[in-house]
């Protein structure tokens, strides 16, 4: 019998759970085999952050001595208040004891220490309105005061959504992973143990797999893995996950198999049902899928099964049971409401397609499967998970974790979204595509989207092109305007030190940045330092791009990150503070009037960008053209018709009065006795709820039937009027 264990080894995120296990649990169940699953970075975070677990860490400290730091000295005199408080504190970020923000908002509640010294005019950030969103503010700088304790007293490797991640990132090598695996077990490690003991107990597992996501978890997983094959080695213990997909693709050092059994490749699916086949036949005939083993000593890697990928269609809805789901907290570390997202809120997971449409970003792994297979979903079959998730886990929030969700997919989802009436709240990964017109942006709002992130990268027509990333600064501002006019949050990544760039292409980035910011079409942003990586163009055909590599040598363990050498010679690094100080202050709306040179401690160029650059951009207006094949859709209310009758200078005629009840205003559009009843009538036929969306040729043929000059009829006032309103082209 088959019965599975899947783990998430700390740490991820606090307020939901990373989705890997709850993709392939949602897929075990399509082939009946047992599974449970387990998100082990809450669990130690709910062990650690307890009365008992703060009790018995400051235990464990004992008293602070003179070698402390003050902010130590401090927070050990105050662990009493600690004690008394961490239970009601973690209730409130689980949204179980919303009262308590009154009493942390009253600043008297909660032990300060050093974090606490960067609370400025929080009145100014939340409003006076804000009282929970400042309580949680509040109440993360309490966590982060005991999590530096834990760094400079018990571990140094902790963290709340990583933990050990420098031996992740710098593991080329094996041999410093392997030395801290087999030296004595931290704090953080005795409390995994006992929790893995718990589960190993009740659940009794014939098989261990652990998904690796991210390099602060690598640590972790390999503990995990320890301690299994000491206490159950009869249990079969398999990895995978983003870390070994990108990471671990040439891994060649034998020691890693005294941890694991096995390491899967790409999507989990097939390489998982292999290896659960396997179970009941003799050695020389199992096969296996892209899948890494140990084989007379050596590493192999085995791709010889029968079995094919699954199509998307085929591997089940993601199940979220067994995981703690009213147990995740929610914290704000910094008050931008764009940038919380990833650490506020519980969001059901889903994919709108297997990897990504676009596939041409020269830093990007587009060799890998991940991203070179495309494969959308279909938008019935979207919200069919939607909606089974919903039932599961009472959450109606969902983030579509895509490469990049592509626009078309999206009108699909929002239509079908409207068209079921469901009350959903969700957001996704873009690239700024011109296909996001005012009208699409629209139409998702109107589905519940809020926000999305997408990849501007470097600000620089030249680097975009170089980039290959199909988009100009001037198209990006133009796309995240329709958005902002829309009611949906922008987030950006950024990234500085791109193959070539210049000094003057940095700082003339850096001010098309603060031009999005200061104009408010752009709300949140992050930069991030190029990193030359093994399967993308620019890891595979260096010379293409002016950088050199280090060295050709292959690594025996980790193979991704490729050291370089930029042929322009500049030193990026010293970029980095004042990039992202400045972002800082632009997220919270400041410091645009600043010189950009008052970022940086050195010397740099003056911009060469137009100060008016990005308002020029978003005051171009979209042309007014009638596309035959667009699709019209009205999302609005079915308005009320009344003919009323208008005199002038003797002369009597009739009109129609279309009367709109929308959430927030009432309105009215006259039009003559015949357009108004053809237009009554369309809007019936264009509403979401009808099984076929019309086109505009279609539209345009039946105003012809009875009426004349229809591009007349659709450029006039009201109806521009009501395409503000919701008639939407798309």
């Amino acid at each position: 019998m088959t019965n599975v264990l899947l783990i998430t080894p700390p740490f991820t995120q606090l307020n939901t759970p990373y989705p890997a296990t709850a993709y392939i649990k949602g897929f075990l169940n399509t082939k009946q085999i047992s599974s449970v699953q387990a998100d082990l970075g809450i669990e130690v975070i709910l062990e650690i952050f307890s009365a008992k677990g703060l009790t018995d860490l400051f235990s464990l400290i004992g008293n602070a001595s003179a070698d402390n730091t003050p902010n130590v000295q401090r927070i050990v005199a105050l662990k009493d208040y600690y004690v008394k408080t961490i239970d009601s504190v973690m209730l409130f970020l689980q949204g179980k004891n919303p009262t308590l923000a009154l009493q942390i908002c009253q600043e008297d509640f909660l032990p300060e220490a050093s974090r606490f010294d960067q609370v400025e005019e929080l009145d100014w950030a939340f409003g006076t309105m804000g009282t929970q969103d400042k309580a949680k503010h509040l109440a993360t700088l309490y966590l982060e005061d005991i999590s530096d304790l834990i760094v400079e007293c018990v571990d140094a490797n902790f963290g709340f959504s990583r933990y050990a991640e420098r031996l992740g990132r710098s593991a080329s090598s094996f041999d410093a992973l392997n030395e801290s695996l087999h030296g004595a077990p931290t704090y953080i490690d005795r409390i995994l143990f006992e929790i893995l003991k718990t589960k190993f107990t009740e659940i009794q597992p014939t098989h261990l797999l652990i998904s690796v996501p991210f390099p602060g978890n690598l640590y972790a997983a390999f503990r995990c893995a320890q301690w299994t094959k000491k206490h159950y080695p009869d249990v079969i213990v398999a990895m995978g996950g983003g870390f070994p997909n990108t990471e671990l693709r040439s891994l060649s050092d034998t020691r890693v198999f005294g941890f694991v059994d096995y390491i899967t490749l790409d999507d989990g699916e097939a390489p998982l049902e292999q290896l659960f086949a396997n179970q009941n036949l003799p050695i020389e005939q199992r096969k296996y899928k892209r899948t890494l083993l140990l084989e007379d000593g050596k590493v192999i890697y085995r791709n010889n099964s029968p079995l094919h990928d699954y199509k998307q269609s085929q591997v089940g809805t993601p199940d979220y049971s067994d995981l703690l789901l009213d147990k995740y907290i929610s914290v704000i570390e910094i008050v931008n409401p764009m940038h919380r997202m990833w650490s506020d809120g519980r969001w059901n997971k889903l994919t709108m397609a297997h990897g990504c449409y676009w596939g041409k970003c020269t830093f990007c792994d587009i060799s890998l499967d991940y991203i070179k297979i495309y494969e959308p979903v279909a938008a019935s079959l979207l919200c069919d998970r939607m909606e089974e998730l919903m039932a599961q886990t009472g959450q109606n929030g969902f983030h579509f974790v895509d490469e990049a969700a592509p626009p078309a997919l999206m009108r699909a989802v929002a239509i079908e979204i409207l068209r079921r009436k469901l009350s959903v709240t969700w957001w996704t990964n873009i690239r700024f595509e011109k296909s996001f017109s005012s009208d699409l942006c629209q139409l998702l709002r109107a589905s519940g989207c809020i926000a999305v992130s997408g990849g501007l990268e470097v600000a620089s027509d030249r680097l975009l092109k170089l980039i290959e990333k199909g988009v100009t600064v001037e198209q990006v501002a133009k796309v995240t305007r329709n958005f902002t006019e829309s009611g949906i949050m922008v987030h950006a990544y950024l990234m500085y030190g791109y193959p070539t760039q210049t000094v003057q292409e940095t700082i003339d980035s850096l001010e098309m940045v603060r031009q999005l910011f200061e104009a408010g079409v752009l709300q949140s942003g992050f930069w991030h330092q190029f990193a030359m990586t093994a399967h993308s163009p620019v890891g595979l055909y260096p010379e293409k791009f002016g950088v050199i590599k280090d060295t050709q040598a292959v690594n025996s363990f980790a193979n991704n990150d490729i050291a370089y050498k930029d042929k322009t010679g500049i030193n990026h690094d010293k970029f980095s503070f004042g990039l992202k100080k400045s972002l800082f202050n632009f997220m919270h709306g400041i410091c645009f009037e600043y010189h950009l040179q008052d970022w940086f401690d050195f010397k740099i160029p003056a911009t060469k960008i137009p100060p008016d650059f990005i308002f020029n951009a978003i005051e171009t207006q979209e042309n007014f053209t009638i596309r035959p094949n667009a699709k019209v859709l009205w999302i609005g209310t079915q308005p009320s018709l009344a003919h009323v009758t208008k005199s002038k200078k003797g002369k009597t005629w009739e009109l129609a009065a279309l009367r709109f009840h929308m959430k927030k205003e009432v309105f009215e559009i006259p039009l003559s006795r015949e357009e108004g009843a053809w237009l009554f009538d369309l809007l019936k036929k264009i509403q979401p709820e009808n099984s076929r969306v019309m086109t505009m040729a279609e539209v345009k043929s039946d105003f012809e039937k009875n009426l004349p000059d229809f591009e007349l009829f659709w450029f006039s006032k009201p109806i521009q009027q009501l395409r503000k309103q919701g008639l939407l082209c798309l």
